[in-house]
C-alpha cells in the first residue's frame, strides 16, 4: 500500500473547494503523501484542481438529459467502475474520500468493497441520496451539520465543520457609513436572484440610491443586466468575484444562495446574509442548510418564490435602518464557524 490519499468527487465549486483544503491540509501535515483526485471532465474540478494529478471517470448526472443521453450515460457506468478499480490497484492508496457529486459514488463504493480504508464528508444539511446509500459502506462520516447524522447508516459520524479556502478569515471592521450590499449566485450566477435584484434597483432607483451595490451575475447574464445599470452610479456589476474575499470584507449585508461552501464563509468572514435557496438543489438541500441557519438566528431566509422586488427592497431598508440587525446576525453566524476543520479531516485519515 502507497503512501497515498485519493480524494473522489467533485461537479460544483462546493464540492472541490473544500476538497481542495482538505488537500492542502493533508499535505502540510504529511509533505511526502502524495494526493490524487478522481473527478469528471465536466465539472468545475477539471480546470480548479491544477496542483494536485486527477483521474477522471465517465459519469454524470441523469437529469434534464434526452433518452438518448441517458441511455448512452448508462452504458458507461459499467466502464466507470472498470476505471475505478484499474486506478485503485495501480495506486493502492491509504485511504479514501468522496466529497459529494457524480465521481464520488461509484469510485468510493469499489473501494470500500476492495477493502480500502474509506470516508464520506457531507456538506449538506440533508445528504444526498448517494451519500446516503453509501455510509453505509465506508470507514467514517463527516460532516458539519447536527441534522445530518439521522441520515447516515454509520456508527461512527463525526462533526468537523467545514473546510474552507485558505483565503478566508474574519473579515476586519469595516469602515465608513455608506451601506454596503453584495448580492451573488455563485460562480454561475442564478438567474432568478439577477431578475429581481436587476428589478428592484431599476424600480426602487431612487429610495436605494443612498446604498452602495455589487451584484455578481455569473457570465450567462452578465451583458443584459450591466445594461441596466449605465444610470446607477451607486451599483457595480461584476462577472464574478474575484477575489471574493475582497468583497466579503467589503460588505455589510450579502444575498446569496445557501449552498454549504457559502454558509461556511460567511461564517468564517463573520457576515449578515439574505439566502435565497437554490429551489431545484437535490432533496431541496439548500433550503434545509438555511432553515438551520435561521433556527440559529445567524441569518435570514427568502424562498425564491417569494423573493420580489418589492421584498428586495424592503428588506435592504429594513437592514439599512437597523444597524444593530446587521451586528446581531454577524456574531451568530460567527459562533457556527469550527476553525480547523481541514485539519481534523487530514487528522482522522491520516490516523485512520
Amino acid at each position: 500500500m502507497s503512501n497515498a490519499v485519493i480524494i473522489a468527487g467533485g461537479g460544483t465549486g462546493g464540492h472541490v473547494y473544500p476538497a481542495l483544503a482538505i488537500a492542502q491540509a493533508l499535505q502540510k501535515q504529511d509533505s511526502k503523501l502524495h494526493i490524487y483526485f478522481v473527478g469528471t471532465k465536466q465539472g468545475h474540478e477539471s480546470r480548479i484542481i491544477k496542483e494536485f494529478p486527477i483521474f477522471f471517470l465517465p459519469v454524470s448526472g441523469l437529469n434534464q438529459m434526452s433518452v438518448l443521453q441517458k441511455i448512452l450515460t448508462l452504458i458507461k457506468i459499467p466502464l466507470a467502475f472498470i476505471l475505478s478499480v484499474y486506478i485503485l490497484l495501480k495506486i493502492r492508496p491509504k485511504y479514501v474520500l468522496g466529497v459529494g457529486g457524480y465521481a464520488s459514488g461509484p469510485f468510493v463504493l469499489v473501494a470500500a468493497l476492495l477493502g480500502f480504508k474509506t470516508a464520506l464528508f457531507e456538506s449538506n444539511a440533508i445528504p444526498g441520496i448517494t451519500n446516503r446509500w453509501l455510509s453505509r459502506f465506508v470507514c467514517v462520516c463527516m460532516t458539519l451539520f447536527e441534522e445530518s447524522k439521522k441520515y447516515f447508516k454509520n456508527k461512527n459520524i463525526i462533526l468537523t465543520g467545514f473546510p474552507v479556502r485558505s483565503v478566508m478569515g474574519p473579515s476586519p471592521q469595516r469602515e465608513g457609513t455608506k451601506m454596503r450590499v453584495l448580492i451573488f449566485g455563485g460562480s454561475q450566477g442564478a438567474r432568478g436572484i439577477n431578475s429581481t435584484v436587476s428589478e428592484a434597483l431599476s424600480l426602487y432607483k431612487k429610495e436605494l440610491a443612498s446604498i452602495e451595490f455589487v451584484h455578481q451575475t455569473g457570465k450567462l447574464d452578465y451583458s443584459t443586466i450591466s445594461s441596466r445599470y449605465k444610470d446607477h452610479v451607486n451599483v457595480t456589476c461584476l462577472e464574478y468575484l474575484d477575489p471574493i474575499k475582497k468583497y466579503y470584507d467589503w460588505a455589510d449585508v450579502i444575498f446569496c444562495r445557501a449552498g454549504a461552501s457559502t454558509l461556511s464563509e460567511l461564517a468564517v468572514c463573520g457576515k449578515a446574509a439574505v439566502l435565497i435557496p437554490f429551489p431545484f438543489a437535490a432533496d431541496n438541500h439548500q433550503q434545509k442548510n438555511a432553515e438551520s441557519l435561521v433556527e440559529k438566528q445567524a441569518a435570514q431566509m427568502i424562498l425564491q418564490k417569494e423573493f420580489t422586488p418589492e421584498v428586495f427592497k424592503k428588506k435592504v431598508l429594513e437592514f439599512a435602518g437597523d444597524k444593530s440587525l446587521i451586528a446581531m446576525y454577524e456574531q451568530n453566524i460567527q459562533r457556527l464557524y469550527k476553525p480547523g476543520a481541514a485539519e481534523t479531516i487530514a487528522n482522522i485519515i491520516l490516523e485512520g
